[in-house]
């Protein structure tokens, strides 16, 4: 029998794949981190998902403070250099002051918990706990319990299993569904600053807070004495000195703002609480087990150092590098969507049994098949799983049908 060379091609296009595994490629863990973080210097700092309203505070916060710095420059100048040049250098100060707590409560990891990649290992005496079905789909045969008790100060605290980080969360930690993090001692998503406030930026917030409110203070304070120092009636000085009244306005209103918050968080520190258990545990009902009295309190926060940050963001991890594996597939499947992932496995043609054909196999030309292969002696259609499993290498190259006729 002659032997026959046959070949399947693709008609629009045929691109080889390799299909070696990928190589693991050495990553610093930013570079591959889960959560929505944003990340600049090399992984140093750490800002959150919108980082970018750190803009719009800085220049609520230093057009007002450079406007009335450029107003005490004046007086300093043609006026009063003995009233202008203290009071320039006060405002300069506390504008200084200002954006360096900013940038250190935005800038910095608030305590971010490391991830697991598997789940835990259930402990023996969890066995009898209450449990929950594993979420999305990630292990259907595991049941984790959804809370286990801890004994802190004496006091029975339940904490949760995050179903995302895959972890036991420590005693008053929480996940912020903005940041995609479980945050330690996690307190709230302070939108002005672009991040989360949790244990280890909760001091640079309180700074930053309570010098913002010194500031629209000072500069309330100091425009007023801008418009009774002259001689005459308030009308009149108020009428040559348009700057002093905006200045008085402006800082009017947001003392309101940020003066409310920081007496609100002052009375937290007081009672050790966070904004997240003030309005979710409501301890004035109850006993609160983290209370440690006032003076310890405020120790804690303002007189204890930063602790050591869990997640080591420049550590150098090996990941497979997925994107590289999407793209090689890409170009052999003559792309895909997220939204056609199925249909590559399935097809969205059907042929006439109702059957669905493979997109990959949608494309292909048959034509230069032998009758012989592609119908039988009756006639009737036949296929040979053999034959098309071997007419291809690894390399999309066509071989010999060495098979006897």
């Amino acid at each position: 029998m002659n032997r026959s060379r046959s070949q399947v091609h693709d008609s629009s296009s045929f691109h080889e794949i390799d299909v070696a595994p990928p190589k693991p490629i050495p990553r610093r863990l930013y570079q591959v981190w889960k959560g929505n973080n944003k990340f600049g210097c090399g992984g140093r700092l750490v800002l959150g998902p919108d980082a970018g309203s750190l803009c719009l505070t800085s220049f609520l916060i230093g057009c007002p403070a450079l406007t009335f710095c450029i107003r005490m420059l004046v007086i300093f100048k043609d006026e009063d250099p003995h009233f202008g040049y203290p009071v320039l250098s006060v405002g300069l100060f506390l504008t200084l002051l200002d954006f360096i707590f900013l940038f250190m409560t935005s800038a910095r990891d608030p305590g971010i918990m490391p991830r697991n990649s598997h789940p835990v290992e259930l402990d023996e005496g969890l066995s009898s706990t209450p449990s929950m079905d594993w979420a999305n789909n990630r292990a259907p045969y595991l049941k984790i319990p959804r809370m286990k008790d801890v004994i802190v100060n004496g006091h029975t605290v339940k904490v949760k299993f995050c179903e995302t980080c895959l972890l036991y969360r420590l005693p008053r930690a929480s996940h912020c569904s903005i940041c995609n993090n479980c945050v330690q001692k996690f307190d709230h998503h302070c939108p002005w600053v672009g991040q989360c406030i949790g244990l280890r930026n909760y001091a640079s917030f309180i700074g930053f807070i309570s010098t913002s409110s010194s500031l629209c203070l000072y500069v309330f304070v100091c425009s007023w004495l801008n418009l009774i120092r002259p001689p005459g009636s308030l009308w009149r000085a108020m009428a040559h000195d348009l700057l002093s009244v905006i200045l008085i306005l402006y800082c009017f209103i947001a003392i309101w703002f940020v003066g409310g918050l920081t007496v609100f968080h002052m009375y937290l520190i007081w009672t050790n609480q966070t904004t997240y258990e003030s309005f979710r545990y409501r301890y004035d009902k109850k006993d609160n087990p983290y209370n440690k009295g006032v003076f310890r309190n405020f120790k804690d926060i303002f007189l204890s150092r930063v602790p050591a940050s869990l997640v080591k963001f420049r550590a150098w991890t090996s990941e497979y590098d997925d994107q590289s594996v999407v793209s090689s597939y890409r170009d052999y499947t003559g792309g895909f969507s997220l939204k056609e992932k199925f249909d590559i496995e399935m097809g969205s043609k059907h042929d006439k049994d109702g059957l669905g054909v493979p997109r990959i196999l949608q494309n292909l030309d048959y034509s230069d098949l032998d009758d012989s292969v592609k119908t039988g002696g009756n006639g009737e259609v036949a296929f040979d799983p053999q034959y098309s499993q071997g007419c291809f290498t690894a390399g999309g190259n066509p071989i010999e049908d060495k098979r006897t006729q």
